[in-house]
């Protein structure tokens, strides 16, 4: 079992193009200041909201963020790198 590497503190911008290189890709504006980026994992349709234009997020939002997106800690690893 691969153990997940402590997740830094990131912009949002930067939580989007990590999200991004994952597969991610836009599906539309959310309500107030987020957006939905949608991924397919495991033959499912996977669905996460992002805040954007904030200059810091906590690691534990990143966390809830690539949960949501299907990412497994490997994955995580391999992004943060």
């Amino acid at each position: 079992m691969v153990k997940r590497r402590k997740i830094p503190a990131m912009s949002s911008r930067k939580l989007i193009r990590i999200v991004e290189r994952a597969g991610a890709v836009f599906d539309r504006e959310g309500k107030g200041d987020h957006v939905i980026y949608k991924r397919i994992a495991g033959g499912r349709l996977l669905k996460a909201p992002i805040l954007q234009w904030k200059s810091e997020l906590t690691p534990e939002y990143c966390l809830i963020v690539f949960r949501q997106s299907g990412l497994t800690d490997e994955e995580i690893n391999d992004l943060l790198d």
